[in-house]
């Protein structure tokens, strides 16, 4: 094929993502110097499309970056008022009372938001200032001069499913800059792609990740109570995984309910989705959901592996931020102040190396502060309260990764060093036959749904028409490979119902209904054969979240 010719544009900084880091950084750069030429590309179709967070909200990254967030209006108004704790079993539960928790585990200070809308919010801040921002546009590919990153390809539009060029096709533009931000989120396509080249990882730990599925409910008001925040473990996942759940009452009657399962487990015949649906069946859930309603659904993968596994977060030409990078702080439950963190850093680190004419250069100070400053500070902290989970479960990591954070909040030093992450989530999966299958009850559409009913509250939608854009490295590995020896657990590890195994006539088939996708980026983790490539697909397709 010959190379397809594209239009460019150069700028000073491109970021790829606005999501909490890339704004950030695009603000701190106009902040800094307000003829930086900054531009944001966004493969929703909105900026807050994608955004799906818990989320209880430090404000210390935005206290950095804009001090007067309050008087300019930004939608953060539920303060946290009360902090629970419970371990469930199948039909009760028990409190864990607040005071043996190491003080950085208090919500109160903190914020319940929608970070869809505080993205919304800090997007308008960005385009006050100056910063340019595209929405719909999905950052498709790198561009390279030499050894070192100099731009993305974005808003390519109308290929044929086989990949061939359609008659409408738009080839869309090279965006140019002296640098070049990948705030993807968690797997993000290109920063997988540099993380690659450029062997970011080399010497660390694999990265760790958890299924985050949430629903928005409305209910009764007689049962809301406003600036509440309730964490779960134990039932219904047991033994069979790590993880918990979320019940956040914001303002309007309106409660966050989320679940996360930690994506190491083990046994393949696992439906986090159906776990997270029987959850709602438990008496101290179901009481606060009866007679009210979901209104909206959404999933995605959240980066668990803590200070262990975060990669050289510089490179040629570029930086990762955020959840890229992977800065979320487990026991917390919070990512969003690093990743504002991030982009401040990122921001001051590329301003100070244009402005002394060093425009390229690896940016190092970025990456030594990300080593030594108030993110190495918040995660260190808490560095060996997930591998405990993982070797030890969810009791020695209360106890023993209690009292490993207890010490190092006191001292800064953790007691239990630095203990490693084992194996990939891939590489955890074990065989089906080692494992008996669960019988999960089915949904009654009230409490809880099939996963196609909930995924029509993800308000997903991708253009048929285009090439699938979750790739199979091998066509045959699921029905040859995964379906024998693991019962192809795409089937089920998908909160999407994507992946289905279809009986024909010639025998089983392996069916991607792409068009369900809402970018968790699960099948690129999870996959025990690693055949799933999750790539981006035409620009604002996927998910349209409202106010996750």
């Amino acid at each position: 094929m010959a190379e397809i010719e594209r239009e460019s544009m150069e700028y000073d900084v491109v970021i790829v993502g606005a999501g909490p880091a890339g704004l950030s950084a695009a603000i701190r750069l106009k902040q800094i110097d307000a003829d930086l030429s900054v531009v944001v590309l966004e493969k929703g179709s909105e900026v807050g499309a994608h955004i799906l967070s818990g989320a209880v909200l430090d404000t210390c990254g935005l206290d950095a970056l804009i001090p007067d967030w309050k008087d300019k209006g930004a939608p953060i108004k539920t303060e946290v008022k009360q902090d629970n704790f419970y371990i469930l079993g199948e039909a009760g539960q028990m409190r864990i009372p607040n005071w043996p928790m190491p003080p950085l585990m208090n919500n109160h200070g903190k914020y319940i938001v929608s970070m869809a809308n505080v993205c919304r919010w800090m997007a308008e801040q960005a385009e006050a200032l100056g910063v340019e921002i595209f929405p719909g546009m999905s950052a498709s590919q790198l561009v390279y001069d030499g050894d070192r990153v100099a731009g993305v390809v974005a808003g390519e539009f109308g290929k044929n499913p086989d990949g061939s060029i359609g008659e409408g096709y738009e080839p869309g533009m090279e965006l140019r800059g002296k640098y070049v931000f990948l705030s993807e989120g968690v797997r993000g396509s290109l920063a997988k792609e540099v993380m690659a080249k450029y062997e970011l990882s080399k010497g660390k730990c694999p990265q760790k990740f958890g299924l985050g599925m949430k629903e928005i409910w409305e209910i009764d008001p007689k049962k809301h109570r406003e600036g509440t925040v309730t964490h779960t473990m134990g039932w219904p996942l047991g033994g069979n995984a790590g993880g918990g759940s979320f019940i956040y009452h914001l303002e309007n009657n309106q409660v966050y309910v989320g679940f996360v399962v930690h994506l190491n487990y083990e046994n393949p015949h696992l439906y986090p989705y159906m776990e997270f649906q029987r959850f709602k069946h438990h008496p101290m859930v179901a009481d606060l959901l009866e007679g009210g309603k979901r209104v909206a659904y959404g999933a995605r993968a959240i980066s668990e592996g803590g200070w262990q596994s975060i990669p050289k977060v510089s490179f040629p030409g570029g930086v990762l931020l955020g959840c890229s990078a992977g800065l979320v702080n487990v026991p917390r439950i919070k990512g969003n102040h690093n990743a504002m963190l991030s982009g401040i850093a990122a921001a001051e680190a590329a301003a100070k190396a244009i402005a002394a004419g060093r425009a390229g250069d690896d940016l190092v100070d970025y990456e030594a502060d990300l080593r030594s400053g108030p993110i190495a500070k918040d995660l260190k902290r808490v560095r060996n309260v997930k591998p405990l989970w993982s070797k030890m479960g969810m009791w020695a990591s209360l106890a023993l990764g209690g009292f490993d954070m207890w010490v190092a909040n006191l001292t800064g030093w953790n007691p239990l060093g630095t203990i490693r992450h084992g194996k990939s989530d891939a590489a955890s999966t074990g065989e089906a036959a080692k494992f008996k299958p669960i019988d999960y009850p089915k949904p009654d559409g009230k409490l809880s749904f099939d996963r196609l009913t909930n995924v029509a509250f993800s308000f997903t939608n991708h253009e048929e028409s285009q090439p699938c854009h979750l790739q199979l490295k091998d066509a045959s590995i699921p029905i040859a490979v995964n379906l024998p020896k693991y019962a192809e657990p795409a089937q089920r590890y998908c909160p999407a119902g994507v992946y289905e195994v279809l009986e024909g006539e010639d025998g089983p088939r392996f069916q991607i209904n792409f068009q369900n996708c809402v970018h968790c980026k699960t099948c690129d983790i999870k996959d025990p054969s690693q055949n799933i490539n999750w790539t981006t697909p035409q620009g604002g397709d996927g998910p349209n979240y409202p106010n996750m």
